[in-house]
């Protein structure tokens, strides 16, 4: 570790998609992540992250009149994460990692489609910890294929959202290393001989 954080570090930029379940339906969530790697074998920083799917439930509530209205309602979450992601093993093209995330969220119900992020009654505050496992496959030393397979945990009173939020998760990732395809373009540039060269 002490050498790791002694050698050259790089920005670390991504935007997410992760599938997982809700009550056996699928759910999507986005997110995006800002931080920093190191040699590339050691990721650190933090992001934010929310649900983006379209997963109703009917409420019954009393009108005026002494009725009942049915009233389908949307659920909907977004919370705050930090991510460690470390390598321990590599290959020229072969990667496998573990990435770990943490943080604090909220989980509400509405009844617009579009997430709405104030205004919603009854937010559900939530701790998550977010384990899991990564693969990658380099195609070329700019773009490569991966997949990430993990479990959500998370605490909170699901009384209050009717729902579970513990799930599987599960992506399938196309990356592309934006650095790597200018210290390619440019190998005599300042920056590359600075920060490059692109290397498997």
């Amino acid at each position: 570790m002490h050498d790791v954080f002694n050698n050259k570090s790089s920005i670390d930029a991504r935007l997410e998609s992760r599938n997982s379940f809700i009550n056996n339906q699928l759910i999507s969530v986005t997110g995006v992540r800002l931080g920093v790697a190191y040699q590339r074998k050691l990721r650190i920083g933090g992001g934010l992250s929310w649900m983006n799917s379209d997963y109703k439930t009917d409420f019954y509530e009393g009108n005026e009149l002494g009725g009942i209205d049915t009233i389908p309602k949307r659920l909907k979450f977004a919370y705050l994460c930090y991510y460690v992601d470390f390598v321990f093993y590599k290959t020229k093209r072969w990667q496998l990692s573990v990435p770990i995330q943490a943080g604090t969220g909220f989980a509400w119900w509405q009844t617009k489609k579009k997430i709405q992020w104030s205004g919603s009654k009854g937010k559900n505050f939530f701790f998550l910890y977010e384990p899991g496992i990564s693969i990658q496959f380099k195609i070329f030393k700019w773009a490569g294929l991966g997949a990430d397979l993990g479990y959500r945990f998370t605490a909170t009173d699901s009384k209050k959202i009717g729902q579970r939020l513990n799930s599987p998760t599960y992506s399938f990732k196309t990356l592309i290393w934006f650095d790597y395809i200018y210290y390619s373009l440019f190998p005599n540039s300042k920056i590359t001989k600075r920060f490059g060269p692109a290397v498997w």
